[in-house]
């Protein structure tokens, strides 16, 4: 659940748990967006995230850096595939870093649901987020990484709609109000 400038909560769902740290902050203008100040931060993004509940993590300082660097760096790189741009080798190396440490483990119960084995860091998050974002970028949707068409939103989603012509974060937020405004630039008095 995201909130709009005007205190409105609507639902996002940007199709990827990569993407999902996406809406953490950002490099550059976008840091002010940033909530990932302590570890317990992630670790409440974690808990909000696709992954299931019952993690256990724990995060230490150092990983929150290290997440706050591999937000960027799927931020540039899934900006750069939605413009058609080349995908920039040091963004690269910090998701195939991250992605080279052992991912969180997850486990099956004895009533048939899924979980997560004990031990999970900081460290397995950051694996497990940058290795779903080496999928996302060498995958099926790969070409389907898209930015909101809104003239100020710039938040990133796989589009896996049938006919891939998604074009809004969220349609009852930025679809709505894009709509609404071509509607009132239609439809506004002519001035002599």
């Amino acid at each position: 659940m995201l909130v709009s400038g005007r205190g409105k909560p609507y639902r996002f769902d940007p199709g990827t748990l990569c993407l999902e740290l996406t809406t953490t902050g950002g490099p550059g203008a976008f840091a002010r967006w940033e909530v990932l100040h302590e570890p317990a931060d992630l670790v409440t993004w974690a808990e909000r995230s696709r992954l299931l509940d019952g993690l256990g993590l724990t995060v230490s300082a150092e990983e929150l850096e290290r997440a706050r660097g591999l937000r960027d760096a799927v931020f540039v790189l899934a900006a750069d595939r939605a413009h058609g741009r080349p995908l920039q080798t040091a963004h690269l190396d910090v998701v195939n870093a991250a992605a080279a440490a052992p991912p969180l483990v997850a486990r099956i119960e004895p009533d048939g649901t899924r979980s997560w084995a004990p031990g999970a860091t900081g460290s397995r998050l950051l694996a497990t987020v940058a290795r779903d974002a080496i999928d996302l970028f060498t995958g099926p949707y790969a070409d389907r990484v898209r930015e909101c068409g809104a003239h100020n939103c710039y938040l990133l989603f796989v589009d896996t709609s049938r006919p891939g012509r998604r074009r809004w974060c969220a349609m009852e937020h930025c679809g709505n109000r894009e709509k609404a405004r071509v509607h009132r630039t239609r439809h506004a008095p002519t001035k002599p």
